[in-house]
């Protein structure tokens, strides 16, 4: 296409020198507003309460805006009140029904109304009026605006007195306040990263996708959970097998059959025919979430965990002897089971096993499945690729995922980049070709994408949904970033030696500026103005880990969402807050505490740098974008003017 067709096309949209003028003018003032707030999350690993309450309360900034417009002229348990109203409108009103009279709860809304104006003004002055206006419900979207750029003078004073009497005297204070606190929720937030991990452990990482589907702006950097629950939907068989022993593990069957509506009765069927006598005391779920819709006999989902368990050690076994090039035999374990000493063979040492119950287990062939297992694994694996909310779940994460995201200067990926010992990128070979670095994450995206893209029965299928495992547990992974994933030990081993899991040196040496510097290179970054932001590692603060790395370049931000993880950071979950003056960590306290006194949940907020002038949109990748369509409006304005293309009329 040539400058003049292109020129063409862009008349059709502005078609008068006119049209292009105003334009030009609307994106450059637009350049010069302050960049929107955007909001870092890793880890959520299903805990939608958790992760909607964070979002709802913007990390506790909509609370420090509260105190700054109130502080001196509303009491501080109104204030707390107001905060906890915009993040639970619904809630809120109703207990506010039952604990004032009528007439004091009219004048309540009247107040309060009056108050989510001014909070509602100050979210949204980094915005245009009709960048608002998209936002604003459209049940009172005339009256919101209004309200909203109400004169600075009283000559409309009564105007908007009766605006707002109205909404009270006509019964609507219900409905309005609640949209009102959706508007101002959704001011706040201006962009969403999620670096991974949305899946597992928690009771419904459904609903936080049905929550970001729904968000106006937000990327997601797949993690290793995230992309295990991406191959079973792609057909992987050992990646079905693993998420539903995770589901099994955490007590998560209503977000298998409540969330996504997986037929588990075929499974339930053959556990408890083939472990009837097995009591499964090793398999016993960990109970963070009582299932609400599903409730379960806990040694019938114990025999299930079993089952599965199994399955995925057969399955993983399978595909690791189809791909030696993985480098993984040593993970192959059913074969280096004794069955008669019950005993097994881990890195050239034998330990004594746990539980010596495998009556699907041939021990002359281990690895094979029985049929039972066999129809078993593939009624589940139908099940999970025809599953129409999990495909819609998935097309989501293609289309606003990946392996890792450059925006606004800022590096995100969830796990890390794999290094040698010495601190050069590893390498690793994909597809015959040897990568490291950007260029083998950049490999590694195509290849997540072809499972989806490419014809099922296919080799360029079934490699790229083989390689969905090596994602989720590969040591040269860098969704995964650890020497092995010892699942198989933790359930037959008591030495907690052969538990153990290295880290991949990166976790070391990200510890030094200089690494971090050199990442920040391989990505096309200049490390005098970028960071890097990921997730995967639980930073456990109260034992004096920092989530701050490599001298202020890099921020681990998974801090405990996920309840499984509590114990171990003694928090729960960071945000990383990035607007036009700083950029900040947020920590918060569990969400249980949270509950019991919404009042008192402000996280700690520390600021970890201060920009050295205000960042405007001008400095963003938006703002770049914006310049190039300027530059394109200025060429089309000449083309005008010099009579290259004609103006299409009035």
């Amino acid at each position: 296409m040539t400058d003049l067709d292109y020129l063409q096309l862009l008349s059709r949209s502005y078609p008068t020198a006119l049209a292009a003028s105003t334009e030009i003018i609307n994106l450059n003032a637009i350049c010069r507003l302050p960049k929107g707030t955007e909001y870092f999350f890793s880890d959520l690993h299903g805990e939608y309460d958790a992760f909607n309450y964070l979002l709802s309360s913007a990390s506790g900034i909509l609370r420090e805006k509260i105190d700054y417009l109130f502080a001196r002229s509303v009491a501080l348990r109104e204030r707390e009140e107001l905060a906890v109203l915009i993040c639970s409108p619904a809630e809120t009103l109703s207990r506010m029904r039952v604990e004032l009279e009528a007439e004091e709860y009219d004048n309540w809304c009247n107040i309060t109304i009056y108050r989510l104006v001014q909070v509602c003004t100050a979210v949204s002055a980094k915005y245009t009026r009709s960048k608002v206006r998209k936002k604003i419900p459209k049940d009172f979207s005339y009256i919101i605006d209004e309200l909203l750029h109400a004169d600075a003078d009283d000559s409309k004073e009564r105007y908007y007195e009766e605006i707002i009497r109205s909404i009270v005297s006509t019964g609507s204070s219900d409905a309005f306040i609640i949209q009102f606190c959706d508007l101002i929720r959704e001011c706040a937030v201006d962009g969403l990263h999620i670096l991974g991990d949305i899946y597992d452990r928690g009771p419904h990482a459904d609903r936080i996708l049905e929550q970001l589907r729904k968000f106006h702006d937000v990327d997601i950097q797949w993690g290793n959970h995230d992309i295990a629950w991406m191959g079973a939907a792609a057909g992987s068989q050992v990646c079905v097998a693993s998420v539903l022993r995770r589901c099994f593990s955490y007590n998560n069957f209503d977000q298998l059959e409540d969330g996504y509506g997986i037929n588990l009765r075929p499974l339930s069927m053959f556990a408890a025919e083939v472990y009837g006598d097995d009591p499964c005391e090793r398999f016993a779920p960990h109970i963070l979430d009582e299932n609400e819709y599903d409730p379960i006999d806990a040694s019938l989902a114990s025999k299930m965990h079993k089952a599965m368990a199994v399955l995925e050690f057969k399955l993983e076994a399978q595909l690791l002897q189809r791909h030696p090039e993985y480098g993984m035999a040593d993970r192959i374990l059913l074969p280096q089971v004794d069955f008669q000493n019950g005993t097994v063979t881990v890195d050239g040492k034998a330990y004594e096993m746990l539980d010596t119950r495998f009556p699907t287990v041939d021990p002359d062939d281990p690895t094979t499945l029985t049929p039972g297992e066999a129809q078993l694994m593939a009624q589940l694996t139908a099940t999970f690729q025809h599953n129409t909310l999990l495909r819609k779940h998935v097309r989501f994460l293609l289309s606003r995922g990946g392996m890792y995201k450059v925006v606004n200067g800022n590096l995100l990926y969830h796990g890390c980049i794999p290094m040698r010992s010495d601190g050069s990128f590893d390498e690793v070979t994909v597809d015959g070709e040897i990568l490291s670095g950007k260029a083998y994450l950049d490999a590694l995206d195509a290849k997540v994408r072809s499972a989806f893209y490419t014809k099922p029965g296919t080799p360029e299928h079934e490699s790229a949904a083989d390689y969905f495992w090596y994602l989720w547990a590969g040591p040269k992974s860098p969704l995964f970033g650890k020497s092995k994933l010892s699942t198989f030990e933790r359930y037959f081993i008591a030495d907690k030696a052969a538990h153990i899991e290295v880290y991949n040196p990166y976790y070391l040496h990200v510890k030094a500026r200089s690494t971090c510097e050199i990442i920040l290179r391989q990505f096309g970054l200049d490390p005098a103005h970028s960071h890097i932001v990921n997730g995967h590692v639980p930073v456990k603060e109260k034992e004096g880990e920092s989530p701050i790395r490599g001298e202020g370049l890099l921020f681990v931000i998974d801090g405990g969402i996920s309840k499984a993880y509590q114990r171990q950071t003694g928090f729960g979950g960071y945000t990383l807050i990035y607007n036009s003056h700083h950029l900040a960590l947020a920590q918060h306290k569990p969400y249980a505490q949270i509950m019991e006194d919404p009042r008192q949940s402000a996280p700690r907020v520390r600021i970890v740098e201060n920009m050295p002038r205000r960042v405007l949109v001008a400095d963003t990748d938006t703002g770049a974008q914006l310049r190039e369509r300027i530059g394109h409006l200025k060429d089309l304005l000449s083309a005008y003017r010099e009579g290259t293309i004609k103006e299409q009329g009035e």
